[in-house]
């Protein structure tokens, strides 16, 4: 009699197993397939456009160069205090850190938009055209957002909000890092990425992966471009002094020309690329951008200084380039009877998007734009110093496209000219990537 009713109390104790189990397979499943934010994103991205289009004019309208980013930073900061962020001020003299914790366990996620100018004369004829002056390096010049800067800080501005406005649905930690000085500082100062990465940026809270974009205005808008591994150059900037001897320019055999001097040089720095450089490796660019010599036309200078830039995507070539440029400039200056020295200062690393995070976040990038927009991009000899957080955490940098749809990309005017022209109608593609980018990386953690 017994058998049976132990029987019932056996099936009893399956059943509530069998539920139990269910149930431990549906909060599985639920914590394996996190629910998919893009729809939210895009809803919230789209309605505040027009506020990206305003902040964007505003700074544009309004630029300030590298270090002296003040009213920019007063602007961020402000915003930022009102979403209800933890604020921090004066981080590489003008830069601003915003914190987003959403109260429960998760990465660490850093964004990062640059806030300088450039000291350029705006030439197109728009209605929030630049008209502003500043003071560079001890001349007055014209300044202008000829690089995209102003798009931006608004695109991160407004995923500052979005993310806000879904916070119950976060994870973790997102930094904002508004960034000075990314064309890099004035003469005699420290700053940009190198500063913040020194005074601690990317430590505290420490960053688990970085993300940052880049307008560009060869681009279409609504596309967004990528690379995997090196995508931007190093830059570095040389200094080349020639010491000759002064003669009268009708008798140059009673002098050592540092001009004559210095156009074999520039033709030896050539050879280094089109001869020495192992190009199938990556590229590697070396141009003289300076020259200054000589008060009078009968009159062969003592000296002539010489400055230009150096290009490269691999670091051990970065090196090698370096050690080569010493050489060729020694070499040549002796055999005209002159001596020469050379300085050269690394002014950004190679800009390195870790090829797994790429991979992990393409998804990311495809539902902000659409999988069609998303395009892998060949790698630019135009340098970044966004390198520098790339050695504190995996990073990834991405380009977001600025031309007007339909036009040919060979007319448009490029980067750092004064007719550098955005069409501003589709930055809300830049925050949904951002804010897809930040939920994604979460999920997968």
């Amino acid at each position: 009699m017994k058998f049976p009713v132990r029987l019932k109390v056996m099936k009893r104790v399956i059943t509530v197993l069998t539920l139990a189990v269910a149930i431990l397979s549906v909060s599985v499943s639920a914590v394996a397939k996190p629910r998919d934010m893009s729809g939210e994103i895009a809803v919230a991205a789209e309605r505040i456009r027009p506020k990206l289009i305003e902040w964007r004019r505003h700074f544009h309208q309004n630029p300030e160069l590298s270090n002296r980013e003040f009213e920019t930073a007063k602007f961020v900061a402000e915003h930022l205090r009102k979403l209800g962020f933890e604020v921090r001020t004066g981080i590489a003299k003008t830069g601003v850190v915003g914190i987003l914790d959403s109260g429960r366990p998760g990465p660490v996620i850093g964004l990062r938009a640059d806030m300088d100018a450039l000291p350029v004369k705006e030439r197109v004829d728009v209605p929030y055209a630049s008209k502003v002056t500043a003071e560079y390096n001890g001349q007055t010049v014209p300044v202008m957002h000829a690089c995209g800067h102003d798009t931006h800080i608004a695109i991160l501005l407004g995923t500052a909000e979005v993310l806000n406005g879904l916070k119950d649905e976060l994870t973790g930690k997102v930094v904002f890092i508004f960034q000075p000085a990314e064309e890099g500082p004035p003469a005699g100062e420290e700053g940009g990425a190198p500063l913040m990465v020194k005074e601690g940026v990317m430590d505290d809270p420490k960053i688990d992966a970085i993300f940052g974009l880049h307008i560009n205005s060869q681009t279409e808008i609504g596309k967004i471009g990528y690379k995997y591994g090196a995508a931007m150059a190093s830059s570095d900037w040389f200094k080349i002094t020639i010491k000759g001897k002064q003669a009268h320019g009708s008798a140059p055999w009673d002098g050592i020309d540092p001009i004559v001097t210095a156009t074999q040089i520039i033709n030896g720095l050539q050879t280094i690329v089109s001869r020495q450089s192992r190009l199938t490796t990556a590229p590697v660019v070396i141009t003289v951008g300076k020259i200054n010599a000589g008060v009078r036309e009968n009159i062969i200078p003592e000296e002539l200084v010489m400055a230009g830039t150096i290009r490269t995507l691999d670091p051990a070539m970065q090196t090698e380039v370096h050690d080569k440029i010493r050489r060729t400039v020694k070499s040549i200056a002796e055999s005209t009877g002159a001596t020469a020295m050379v300085e050269i200062d690394t002014k950004t690393l190679v800009t390195y998007n870790t090829p797994e995070l790429v991979k992990r976040m393409l998804p990311s990038l495809a539902k902000a734009a659409g999988k069609a927009n998303v395009m892998e991009r060949e790698w630019t000899t135009g340098a970044e110093d966004f390198s520098y957080f790339g050695t504190k955490a995996p990073s990834f940098y991405f380009f977001l496209g600025g031309m007007p749809a339909g036009k040919d990309p060979r007319t448009a005017a490029g980067h750092h000219t004064p007719d550098f022209y955005l069409d501003d109608s589709k930055l809300d593609v830049g925050v949904k990537a951002f804010c897809n980018i930040v939920f994604d990386y979460a999920a997968a953690q």
